[in-house]
């Protein structure tokens, strides 16, 4: 899941070069933690936060298969 937030992110942003994704298990529950550059937050985001819910979405689709729930957080 880490890869596939990362491949994302550095598709939407001006500096791929800033983009790192941390990643936390805790069980079955994993959480993603987005840090991208402050001039690209907004592009990460989208307007009223439609970017970011689709990220969620195609993350949370993906891990479905896993059984596992995944968090993604954007900092």
């Amino acid at each position: 899941m880490k890869e596939l937030v990362e491949v994302i992110a550095k598709a939407l942003v001006d500096d791929p070069d800033q983009v790192t994704v941390e990643e936390k298990r805790d069980g079955k529950d994993v959480t993603l933690t987005l840090h991208v550059g402050p001039d690209d937050m907004g592009k990460v985001i989208g307007k009223q936060g439609r970017i970011a819910k689709a990220i969620r979405t195609v993350v949370k689709a993906a891990s479905s298969k896993d059984h596992t729930r995944v968090d993604v957080e954007i900092s």
